[in-house]
């Protein structure tokens, strides 16, 4: 047996070391987007410019990731998972290292987009290696171990982020990310072994067909509507980690260190969340933790406009963001079992599809809260209040019903043709 059949074989079950090697890999995302949080006051002087165009920086990565995904998730239905992967892990890294030298914001918003195109790679084949030797019970399990390293990373690489600022600057930040992709791309190129095997893949290469496909998922009711939710829940702790940076150092006064610290503390919370949504899911049903979980983000969003923007009012936030992230945390492995379920040929394009609309609608998420303006935590609760209240909605109206179509036949046909 050759060496490229070897990588091509289809592992049988879900072992620890693609665990591992798949869990690392989905983290260059959160990376890409988290970890240079702490330098945004210092990025705003050094590149001259202003607090939202620096917020806009981290929007300019989450459209480039949504955009990567839904690119990357069909090709690898089509080809497999390792070409597309090391392909866009390659290109994440040349952007990363074009960052450091770049002379002005201009040039850092055009290379976010690549950057954040660049990382999708991981995020989407992560997901799809893990729907392709799994199922039923056993996907949730896996998406539960795959959302300790994604759930982890966006709120613990503030924290990182803060310790490197230690040693270097918002440049220095974003070569270090430069060389984790390095090492990933080395790690996947000789350890990560081919899940998608010839005899399931998807052979036709026309844009129709991709349009046909990504109409049918819009086109299911849970599907889009799990897509849907994932984006709002995404949107608003992205709302929270554009903005904490900000208001955390400039109101309450915090050092970089003590605020990442504080993004460790809620690190730890959303992990416990999938973890502990994970056990109840297998027990009752991933629908049933929604429909708990989701209405007590909403009330836990309203609630910071309890919370005058002065310095006793720090506690209450920490308290209630910790709350809000741990149950955020606990949604993510619920909708992507029930997005997944019935997606065992299509994985690649169903994982897409919903990090697509997650982190096409996060991307939207910043400047949104940006133009309420980073003085109190009040804007900031609003946002996340009404657009949690918005997914409860999508649960019950779309997900709950579980309705087949929400498209109609004459428009699938359109896109047939």
């Amino acid at each position: 047996m050759t060496s490229a059949d070897s990588t091509a074989a289809e592992p049988e079950e879900l072992t620890a070391r693609l665990v591992i090697v798949v869990g690392l890999l989905a983290v260059l995302g959160p990376l890409t987007i988290d970890l240079y949080l702490p330098a945004f006051p210092q990025m705003q002087q050094d590149l001259g410019t202003t607090p939202p165009l620096i917020q806009v920086t981290l929007s300019a990565a989450t459209v480039g990731f949504a955009l990567g995904q839904l690119v990357v998730g069909p090709w690898s239905d089509r080809v497999g998972r390792r070409t597309p992967l090391l392909l866009a892990t390659a290109a994440h890294v040349a952007a990363s290292v074009a960052i450091t030298a770049s002379p002005d914001v201009g040039w850092v918003l055009a290379l976010r987009v690549v950057q954040g195109v660049g990382a999708a790679g991981g995020g989407v084949v992560a997901v799809a290696m893990i729907r392709d030797v799994t199922d039923g019970r056993r996907l949730i399990r896996g998406l539960a171990h795959l959302a300790l390293f994604t759930g982890i990373a966006p709120v613990v690489a503030p924290f990182l982020g803060a310790e490197l600022m230690h040693f270097t600057s918002w440049r220095g930040i974003f070569a270090t990310v430069a060389v984790y992709g390095s090492v990933m791309f080395l790690l996947c190129l000789r350890r990560l072994p081919e899940t998608h095997p010839r005899t399931h893949r998807t052979h036709s290469q026309s844009k129709h067909a991709v349009l046909l496909a990504y109409g049918k998922l819009l086109g299911n009711a849970r599907i889009a509507g799990v897509s849907l939710i994932g984006g709002l829940i995404v949107s608003s702790v992205f709302s929270y980690l554009s903005t904490s940076s900000f208001l955390f150092q400039r109101e309450f006064g915090l050092s970089p260190q003590e605020y990442g610290i504080i993004s460790a503390v809620n690190a730890v919370a959303f992990v416990v969340g999938t973890q502990v949504s994970a056990v109840v899911a297998e027990r009752t049903s991933p629908l049933r933790v929604l429909h708990v979980v989701l209405p007590t983000m909403t009330v836990t969003g309203l609630g910071l406009n309890l919370i005058p923007a002065q310095s006793p009012g720090l506690y209450p936030v920490c308290m209630i963001m910790l709350l809000f992230l741990g149950l955020a945390g606990a949604c993510g492995p619920c909708l992507s079992a029930i997005g997944l379920a019935d997606q065992a040929a299509n994985a690649g394009t169903a994982a897409a599809f919903m990090g697509a609309v997650n982190f096409g609608l996060a991307g939207a998420a910043a400047p949104v809260v940006g133009a309420f303006g980073v003085s109190t935590f009040g804007p900031l609760g609003i946002v996340i209040g009404s657009v949690m209240g918005s997914a409860t909605l999508v649960l019950w109206l779309m997900v709950a019903r579980g309705r087949s179509s929400v498209l109609k036949p004459s428009l699938l046909r359109r896109i047939r043709e």
